[in-house]
């Protein structure tokens, strides 16, 4: 995918942004964090808050459309993370993520035609919220979609889309 300039205001929102989403019963929650948190680790660790809510919350960036990364609390207070190209290791947040994670990978033959890389990470991510990790594979392998629109997809598919769209649209 060649990137274009992105604009704000278009209906796909920001370029980079970060969220906490959380869940209580069916109402989703969605507040933005910060329009841009491209290497803030460490405060996005924060922001998961306690590790012992049921269901865990989690923490989305959008860095430059080109790749996002969620957080969320496992079992005995253990980060589950993943990645939507884990080859981006020129940005920051992407570097940090895939060495304090532990998230294997290989640039040897990476990428395909287009020049798209590859997830990483937990991708059952979302299981306990009805998106299992072979459709959440379909969604962060897409060709045709920027990491935006990957996580709008999710939203989509989870139920927090209106709730996303009023946290990053000014």
């Amino acid at each position: 995918m060649t990137p274009v300039p992105h604009d704000p205001s278009s209906p796909a929102g920001p370029a980079s942004y970060a969220v906490r989403v959380s869940r209580a019963g069916a109402r989703w929650r969605v507040e933005l964090l910060a329009e841009d948190a491209g290497d803030e680790l460490p405060v996005l660790e924060r922001a998961l808050g306690d590790a012992g809510a049921w269901p865990p919350p989690f923490v989305v960036v959008v860095d430059s459309r080109l790749y996002f990364v969620v957080l969320r609390h496992g079992p005995g207070g253990m980060v589950r993370t993943l990645i939507s190209d884990a080859t981006m290791l020129e940005w920051v947040l992407a570097a940090e993520v895939v060495e304090r994670y532990g998230i294997g990978v290989d640039t040897d033959g990476a990428f395909d035609d287009d020049e798209s890389g590859w997830p990483g990470g937990d991708m059952d991510v979302f299981a306990d919220d009805g998106l299992p990790g072979e459709e959440l594979r379909t969604i962060v392998t897409a060709d045709d979609l920027w990491a935006d629109e990957m996580v709008q997809r999710i939203a989509a598919r989870l139920g927090f889309a209106d709730e996303l769209a009023a946290a990053v649209t000014p």
